[in-house]
């Protein structure tokens, strides 16, 4: 031991006591501590990182990270110096430092069970799997009695893509595992094991092992579907529909059952459509209120029978005023048959509940709102086809029947955004919202017409409504992760070149994803503990393709949209005429003005430090609990910024990483690569729109607009130049 770490007994029992506080979330006991060993040992590095530990934890960041270096510097060969410096920087989510401070402290200390365990956390977080294997072996050497250890490995070796592996170890400590937790944490471990066949394409061993445990598993229902589900791939297809029919018979709701049923009997192919109807048929006359099967036997009916089961759907749900008739029957406009055959219905019901009260000359009389209802679908029926005029004819027909109904009012002012009349869209959305001021449904509605028609305050003014009192609505809005409104006030603003207020917007998206991907950091020992594992593996792959999300795309779009804005301006000339200068008289001029230009922005900082120090970073609240201030409204930050082009990037890189076959993304990629003259990436982002859709309108204009760019640039290298018109010869 290094002389300045030794510490007399006394002082060693104390620092003992003052890991034990750290344990214990007691910060303030283990800081007083801490100064009772510095007071007479000012330079114990150990101490000293502790003591950084504990005021990091106090909400003393930049106090606790000196203390923490302090203590590295008295102390380089301390693991437990590393160790807390690691936690320093994983508590503020800088997973590549800590994992760095992680290896550091296990070269002066391999075998210490805390780091390894830490270690194994952080590495599942920044998905490094091989080398998680490695540091869950060593622990599980450590402690080789400890199931959690084991169990830790084995998911270690699934999430590797070696879940052979991973069932080798979870059998081979199969007599400790058993005895884990309660009843249901046990019988979901076994579910896990079993889930780890079924990804091996062990079909018949997975349907033995569920045999074997099926009396311990109190997943009743997982275990039923996944028995049905091996059983068909083992092409036992009697005791597979048995089962089938079983999970029916419970849940006649899920649509998947009834296709299964449907796929075991053959009668998924188009050529058996007639017998798949006569099956689906008789399963409805089983179950009349699975929407799931009726929407089944609408999907497999033809002619004479489509229309007549339509018929009824259609009239039942007019007659009890279903909103949601039309969602659930446009999908099957896609057939010109059906399409026409429902067309002709509704129409009908139109002309003849006008004249008779009636949908039919033979039915039965019909209350008012049959007629409302009817309206509201051709309404939706006509603005589907973009036969506007008719759609806003009907109604505004059906307002004048029943002027309270406020889902006519909303599908008035999408039909009117569907025109291009995005303000007027939003009076009458408005006038919704006005209709049922309780609603926060179509108070949302409102405010996001009312943003698609850059009403940026009133759309906030309306929102403030729903949101706590004590904070901005944006705050609000923001902390509650509610990604439309940041995309649609970002594309408000992006529409009226505030571009610094629209990347604010769009970076609190990233932020959104940031913090979706952080959180499953507690996760990570959670779901070991109460053995929820094959939900743990679930979110894990989840979460590798967040970035994927259609908002996300569409954030990252108006980002660049508005980061290629700033780098297109041209740059300022500085007040100088270069007219009949020299090269030489030219350079000291563009010196001067560079000099100048330095010394005003440092100026500036001083300035805006200044401000920022007489503005509260927080604003103290009733409960007293401290509110953060936002110190850049206006995206300052985000529209001063130097390297627009490379900022982009941050934005596009994780999409050509999860969304590759997004033409958006290519487009997005070209655009930053033809203005960083990178000519290569530019030409390998066309080839890619080109490989997705040879036809996007994109592609032709894009092609040309590089072929000019290139030509108007400087002589190429002979080698850039050839791989060039290599890859154009592809498109």
């Amino acid at each position: 031991m290094p002389p300045k770490r030794e510490l007399p007994s006394k002082e060693a029992a104390v620092f003992k006591n003052i890991l034990k506080t750290y344990e214990h979330r007691q910060y303030k006991k283990g800081l007083k501590l801490a100064d009772s060993i510095l007071k007479k040992f000012p330079e114990h590095g150990e101490t000293l990182a502790m003591k950084g530990l504990f005021l990091n934890n106090l909400q003393k960041k930049e106090e606790g990270y000196e203390y923490v270096k302090k203590g590295l510097q008295y102390d380089l060969t301390s693991h437990i110096c590393w160790h807390v410096y690691g936690l320093l920087h994983r508590a503020d989510k800088n997973y590549a430092e800590a994992a760095k401070c992680y290896t550091h402290a296990l070269k002066y200390n391999k075998n210490d069970i805390h780091i390894l365990r830490d270690f194994a956390l952080l590495q599942t977080q920044m998905r490094q799997y091989d080398a998680l294997i490695e540091t869950r072996t060593q622990l599980l050497q450590q402690r080789p009695t400890n199931p959690p250890f084991w169990i830790g490995l084995a998911v270690a070796h699934q999430l590797a893509g070696k879940p052979d592996k991973a069932i080798t170890v979870l059998t081979s400590h199969e007599e400790s595992v058993k005895d884990i937790g309660n009843k249901i944490e046990h019988s979901e471990l076994l579910m896990y094991h079993n889930s780890l066949l079924e990804e091996m394409g062990d079909f018949k061993g997975a349907l033995e092992h569920l045999d074997k445990i099926e009396n311990q598993v109190m997943d009743k229902r997982a275990a039923r579907e996944k028995r049905a589900y091996f059983q068909t791939k083992l092409d036992q297809k009697e005791e597979a529909e048995k089962g089938y029919w079983n999970l029916v018979a419970e849940n006649p709701h899920d649509r998947a059952y009834v296709k299964a049923l449907l796929a075991l009997k053959g009668l998924d192919d188009e050529s058996k459509r007639a017998e798949a109807y006569r099956f689906l048929t008789e399963t409805y006359d089983k179950y009349p209120k699975s929407k799931a099967v009726e929407g089944l036997v609408l999907q497999y009916a033809e002619g004479d029978k489509f229309n007549l089961k339509v018929d009824a759907v259609l009239q039942n749900a007019l007659r009890k005023g279903v909103p949601s008739v039309f969602a659930s029957t446009k999908k099957y406009y896609g057939n010109s048959e059906k399409h026409a055959a429902i067309e002709k219905l509704v129409l009908g019901y139109r002309e003849s509940l006008e004249k008779t009260g009636r949908f039919t000359a033979e039915g039965q009389k019909e209350p008012p709102t049959a007629l409302l209802w009817t309206l509201y679908y051709i309404a939706q029926h006509y603005d589907y086809h973009s036969q506007h005029d008719k759609a806003l004819e009907t109604i505004q027909a059906a307002i004048d029947h029943s002027p309270t109904v406020v889902e006519l009012y909303m599908t008035k002012a999408r039909i009117l955004k569907h025109t291009g009349q995005i303000e007027k869209a939003a009076t009458i959305m408005n006038d919704a919202r006005e209709l049922d001021l309780q609603d926060r449904f179509v108070n949302s509605k409102c405010a996001k017409y009312m943003l698609r028609a850059n009403k940026v305050e009133e759309a906030e003014k309306t929102l403030a409504l729903f949101t706590r009192k004590e904070v901005p609505a944006i705050q609000d809005l923001a902390d509650m992760q509610c990604q439309w409104f940041n995309i649609e006030e970002g594309y408000a603003y992006l529409r009226q070149k505030e571009y610094g207020k629209a990347l604010k917007r769009f970076h609190t998206i990233e932020k959104i994803y940031d913090d979706i991907f952080d959180d499953q950091f507690d996760f990570h020992t959670y779901c070991a503990r109460k053995m929820t594992l094959r939900a743990y593996v679930s979110l894990l792959r989840y979460e590798d393709h967040i970035r994927d999300h259609p908002y996300y795309l569409k954030a990252a779009k108006g980002a660049v949209e508005a980061y290629l804005a700033i780098a297109d301006k041209p740059s300022p000339s500085n007040g100088i005429d270069e007219s009949g200068m020299s090269e030489a008289e030219k350079k000291k001029a563009r010196s001067k003005a560079r000099k100048a230009e330095l010394k005003a922005q440092k100026t500036n900082e001083k300035k805006e430090e200044a401000a920022a120090a007489a503005t509260p970073a927080a604003k103290k609240q009733p409960d007293g609990s401290k509110q953060p201030v936002d110190q850049d409204p206006a995206g300052e930050k985000y529209l001063n910024t130097k390297t627009p082009l490379e900022d982009a990037m941050l934005f596009i890189k994780p999409l050509q990483q999860l969304a590759p076959n997004s033409i958006d993304t290519h487009n997005l990629g070209f655009e930053v690569y033809l203005r960083q003259k990178q000519w290569v990436l530019a030409i390998r982002c066309l080839l890619k729109i080109s490989e997705i859709n040879k036809s996007d309108p994109s592609l032709k204009l894009n092609i040309e607009r590089f072929k000019k760019t290139v030509d108007a640039a400087a002589p190429l290298d002979p080698s850039i130049k050839k791989i060039i018109d290599l890859q154009m010869a592809k498109l």
